[in-house]
């Protein structure tokens, strides 16, 4: 079954944007276009239920039932409890505030693997638990492909490691990591599992519970929502982590990990994320699903369309002798964030693309490691082309267009 692009893109206001015409968008890794559900649902939330919620009267009970509607239904699209989803400002601060809980809980000597693949915002809260005591152990990528093996992982993994942190994929590396396979490994050893999936939760919600982690992060600004981070804490591990909430709100497991007030009418807009996979499994596949079923059908749906347009952007770049891709070339590997390493700053290249219509970026993307790591200057940064399922074939074709140009 092939993705309807034209059906896709009706339900984002930005594709019939006068402003935005021949723009085509390739900057996605850095945050997605907001799709009408989402847009919808925040505009009647600041219209008509801008006030306390959970009170008695109409406008209030109605805001809170939207807030929790959002919790339940982004839960069951990802296989875990109600309770175990909280939402926060953003994945950077859910990182620290989740990098505090685990400081307070873990004794000096004790051990917490990080990776030089992650975006700094899953790698320094953890790093500067350091000055705490805490061991800080770096699991390292390849240099030439930035490739994490899970073997290097088991030489660095025994009994004093408590936490194993690592991207689902990473912003500039691109590959997917085996998630299953490093969980069960971090398991086996007696540690607990954080996952990045910002740069992966684009291209389809997965079903965290399957997954297996204990700690799965992602933006609803990258996955055609508001700007909220979301952060799965399975319960086992979220009752035993000390509380950074209120103390009054220490024996609600969502409320734990959320130490300022919560936004309310962006939590209850999240929900507009949850309507637009239904509408596309509707119209794709139709039938009766269970929300995890839909969440796959539609996940595969997406990864079919990114992975046929990621696989012609690849072929376009393989024979440039002065272009080095950072990550794999077999697009079923990586997600459809592409990192280019080139004779001249990123930046330049981002500047001269626009002026072809082509919206990308330049700069190292906050992961100065993984490039560092990989013999790339983070001052001169990389190219970043990243794309997801709304990306259009003519899109495609202007971006090849544009690179012949530009490279």
């Amino acid at each position: 079954m092939m993705l309807d692009t034209e059906f896709v893109r009706a339900q984002f206001p930005a594709f019939a944007e006068p402003s935005l015409n021949e723009q085509a968008f390739f900057e996605n890794a850095g945050g997605s276009y907001t799709c009408a559900a989402v847009v919808d649902r925040l505009m009647r939330f600041y219209t008509q239920r801008k006030v306390q919620p959970y009170a008695p009267y109409a406008a209030s009970a109605l805001g809170g039932a939207e807030m929790d509607e959002a919790r339940s239904r982004l839960a069951a699209l990802l296989g875990v409890d109600t309770d175990e989803l909280s939402f926060g400002p953003s994945t950077t601060q859910n990182t620290y505030v989740l990098a505090q809980a685990f400081g307070q809980m873990l004794a000096p000597g004790e051990a917490i693997v990080v990776t030089n693949q992650d975006h700094e915002a899953n790698t320094g809260p953890w790093r500067r638990l350091a000055d705490r005591g805490i061991e800080i152990r770096e699991w390292r990528v390849d240099p030439e492909t930035g490739h994490l093996d899970p073997d290097d992982l088991e030489d660095i993994l025994d009994e004093n490691v408590r936490l194993v942190c690592f991207p689902h994929c990473s912003n500039v590396v691109g590959e997917i990591n085996p998630v299953i396979e490093i969980t069960a490994l971090a398991h086996a050893a007696g540690a607990y599992v954080c996952v990045d999936g910002v740069s992966y939760a684009p291209h389809g919600f997965v079903d965290v519970g399957s997954l297996g982690p204990d700690i799965y992060l992602f933006s609803a600004y990258k996955t055609y929502g508001p700007h909220q981070g979301l952060m799965v804490i399975r319960r086992t591990l979220a009752e035993l982590l000390p509380n950074q909430g209120h103390h009054f709100n220490g024996g609600t497991l969502y409320k734990r990990f959320t130490p300022a007030g919560p936004d309310h009418a962006q939590i209850a807009a999240c929900a507009g994320m949850a309507d637009y996979l239904d509408t596309l499994h509707a119209h794709h596949v139709g039938g009766d699903a269970s929300p995890v079923g839909r969440g796959a059908a539609v996940h595969n749906l997406m990864r079919g369309h990114e992975t046929n347009l990621l696989q012609q952007l690849l072929g376009a770049i393989k024979d440039r002798n002065s272009v080095r891709l950072i990550g794999p070339f077999d697009a079923w590997l990586r997600a459809p964030t592409v990192a280019l390493a080139l004779a001249r700053p990123g930046v330049e290249v981002a500047e001269d693309l626009a002026e072809h219509g082509i919206m990308a970026g330049g700069g190292d993307f906050y992961a100065s490691r993984t490039l560092g790591a990989m013999g790339v200057d983070p001052n001169a940064g990389v190219l970043r082309l990243s794309f997801t399922h709304y990306t259009s074939q003519a899109e495609m074709d202007q971006l090849l267009t544009a690179l012949d140009a530009v490279l």
